[in-house]
C-alpha cells in the first residue's frame, strides 16, 4: 500500500524579492499532471472532501492559509495533516479517504494525475470499505 507523504518543494527567492517554489515531474511529482485545480474562499465551518478515488493521484498545496486533512486508508491507515507553507505538499495516492478543513483564507492549489471522471469517486464511506475489500 502507497501512503500519502510529505514532500518540501524548493524555495527559491528572498524576503526582499519574494519566493518561487516549483513542482516538476520526476522531482517529488511521480505521476504525469493532467489537470491542475484550486478552491478559494471556502467557509470555516464547511468541510470538504469525503471521497476517495479508485485512480486519481494527487499533490496538494495550501499557497495561503492553513488547510487540515483528516485521512483514511487499508490496513488501518488513519492521519491527520496541516498544510500551512506554499512549499510543502501533500502526495495521496489512490484508495485514501480524505476529509479537508480550510481556514477562511485558504487557497488549496491540486496537481492531478487525472482528467476530471465523476466514476472515479467513492463518495460513501461504507461503499469506500467495500471497495477495500
Amino acid at each position: 500500500m502507497i501512503l500519502p507523504t510529505i514532500n518540501e518543494y524548493p524555495t527559491i527567492g528572498s524576503q526582499l524579492l519574494g519566493y518561487i517554489s516549483v513542482a516538476q515531474l520526476g522531482e517529488k511529482v511521480p505521476f504525469e499532471i493532467k489537470r491542475v485545480y484550486w478552491t478559494y474562499f471556502t467557509p470555516n465551518n464547511v468541510q470538504r472532501g469525503g471521497h476517495a478515488h479508485k485512480k486519481l493521484q494527487q499533490i496538494i498545496f495550501a499557497v495561503s492559509g492553513t488547510i487540515e486533512f483528516n485521512m483514511k486508508g487499508p490496513d488501518h491507515y488513519k492521519e491527520k495533516i496541516i498544510l500551512d507553507k506554499p512549499n510543502i505538499g501533500l502526495y495521496i495516492p489512490k484508495l485514501i479517504w480524505r476529509e479537508i478543513k480550510f481556514s477562511h483564507s485558504a487557497v488549496l492549489l491540486c496537481l492531478a494525475s487525472e482528467l476530471y471522471d465523476e466514476s472515479d469517486y467513492i463518495r460513501d464511506y461504507n461503499t469506500y470499505l467495500e471497495y477495500l475489500k
